[in-house]
């Protein structure tokens, strides 16, 4: 991925500090997720493939595919 921005950092800290002193609840960094995911539009590989009636393989090779929690997802918010 690419560098962050000084604007990126800072919000990341404030909202880790937020987070951090339990200003957030379970159910609120569960949302919090959710409206990160719905704006990547982020599928699993298999998942991806089959709403674009592409190959797995095809996937991995030709998305952009990340890691997260050990879990591939790709993003497609283009």
């Amino acid at each position: 991925m690419s560098k962050l921005s000084e604007y990126e950092s800072n919000s990341l800290e404030k909202l880790q500090k937020s987070i951090h002193d339990g200003k957030f609840s379970n159910a609120g960094l569960v949302q919090l997720i959710e409206l990160a995911g719905g704006y990547l539009n982020l599928k699993t590989i298999p998942e991806y493939a089959k709403g674009n009636k592409m190959s797995y393989n095809g996937v991995k090779k030709f998305r952009r595919v990340i890691t997260i929690f050990n879990i591939k997802f790709v993003i497609d918010n283009e």
